[in-house]
């Protein structure tokens, strides 16, 4: 237990809170209108964005956001655009995915030198995680609470039925893009906790667990916070043990966390 006197491993365990919170939040939102894939071509998407900083020198998960929030609004705006009703919605996302890791190689491979911690968007270190990286999930954090507190009705039913939304009055469009924003927010913070390319299940398997004993939007994203942050907390025990990148070990342990409320639901909760 020393290791929890050290700054860095405080550092990932406040990372390890906030990121499961904000995960939570967007991944029900996520599930519940059925747009896992849109999340998994945002996430790959931002690479374009990370290769796009390493060769202009600037900040990488600047550009990335950057990258990812226009990815989002572009996927989103040709989804519901009557001039692009022949286009397919699968086909816009798989566009959007390649068209992003493409860019990012190649920017990455045109900048001079090595690209420093790129294993650490792709794969994740939450040792890594910086003071500066903690201000900016703590932001997003507390905006997320703020706007799910406010709005939890409004997002709940335009995640469940648009266009009983729309009968309601409510505004549909500007929140379907504002949650694609915080989508695209969380993402990119969540890239040196979880990696590009295990990212999407953090925001689809905390979900599904908690879904296997209620169907309640509210409660669905206060367990996925829930079993977000035991998952983070699990994966990064065994990442510092075995000095191996965090994300393998955190969706390895949110996946041993469904399997164990799987077989647990289907002994104790069976149906006579």
């Amino acid at each position: 237990m020393d290791i929890l006197h050290y700054t860095f491993f405080q550092h990932a365990i406040w990372a390890s809170l906030l990121i499961a919170v904000a995960c939570g939040i967007v991944g029900t939102y996520i599930v519940a209108r059925r747009i896992v894939f849109i999340s998994g071509g945002i996430t790959h998407a931002s690479f374009g964005g990370l290769g796009i900083g390493f060769y202009a020198g600037i900040d990488p998960l600047l550009s990335a956001l950057v990258f990812a929030v226009l990815s989002a609004f572009g996927v989103e705006y040709i989804n519901h655009s009557g001039n692009y009703r022949r286009i397919r919605e699968d086909s816009v996302i798989a566009s959007v995915w390649s068209l992003g890791m493409a860019i990012g190689v190649i920017f990455i491979f045109l900048t001079p030198g090595y690209a420093p911690n790129l294993s650490a968007y792709l794969f994740g270190n939450i040792l890594t995680v910086s003071l500066t990286d903690l201000c900016r999930m703590a932001i997003l954090t507390v905006l997320l609470i703020s706007v799910y507190g406010l709005g939890k009705r409004a997002i709940v039913y335009t995640a469940f039925d648009r266009d009983f939304a729309f009968t309601r009055g409510l505004p549909v469009r500007f929140i379907e893009y504002m949650m694609m924003f915080f989508i695209s927010a969380t993402i990119v913070l969540s890239i040196r906790l979880i990696g590009i390319m295990l990212l999407m299940s953090m925001v689809t398997i905390p979900q599904m667990t908690a879904n296997l004993f209620t169907s309640d939007y509210h409660k669905i994203t206060v367990a996925s916070c829930i079993i977000g942050f035991l998952g983070c907390l699990s994966g990064l025990f065994l990442s510092y043990f075995f000095d191996i990148p965090s994300g393998a070990f955190i969706i390895l342990a949110l996946t041993v966390l469904f399997l164990t409320a799987k077989t647990i639901r289907s002994v104790f909760f069976r149906k006579p």
